[in-house]
């Protein structure tokens, strides 16, 4: 079994029975990061219907932008559309948000209501079409969890 067809097992794992979705969502990027190859970023952003905003959530990499309108780069894009991105290199996607020069391509798939997983690699065209729809599954399967959750992280 590969490494991501794993990810989805490990994650149920990991987050059965937890409550709070900041704690959720800093595991789940934490999986991420750990099992993922040749990654530089892996984290979440999260809508605030109040600022209509995606605000930077849990992440594992260096220092992100702290928030991205709907529509703008491939997160916003991602979350406005509610179709993943899978960006083999992010400097030919129109109006690119650059949060780490170090990053070459980029996978964003959205999380509904939530916002978007965001995964970054400095290798350009890192993201296979097998290994998307497998972290869509994982992404499923955090949204079904964070739907279940007592509150939403941001109001």
């Amino acid at each position: 079994m590969t490494e991501t067809a794993l990810l989805t097992e490990q994650l149920r794992s990991l987050i059965d029975g937890e409550n709070n979705q900041i704690t959720i969502l800093a595991n789940a990027c934490a999986l991420l990061n750990d099992t993922l190859a040749d990654i530089n970023w892996a984290g979440f952003y999260i809508y605030n219907e109040g600022t209509n905003e995606l605000d930077l959530g849990p992440f594992q990499g260096k220092v992100a932008c702290m928030h991205i309108k709907p529509g703008r780069g491939v997160c916003g894009t991602a979350f406005a559309t509610q179709q993943t991105q899978r960006v083999a290199d992010v400097h030919q996607f129109p109006g690119h948000i650059a949060c780490d020069s170090a990053s070459n391509s980029e996978l964003v798939i959205p999380l509904g209501r939530f916002g978007v997983l965001d995964i970054d690699s400095p290798k350009h065209d890192r993201f296979s079409a097998i290994e998307q729809s497998r972290l869509e599954e994982f992404a499923s399967a955090l949204c079904d969890h964070l739907d279940a959750a007592p509150s939403y992280p941001v109001q």
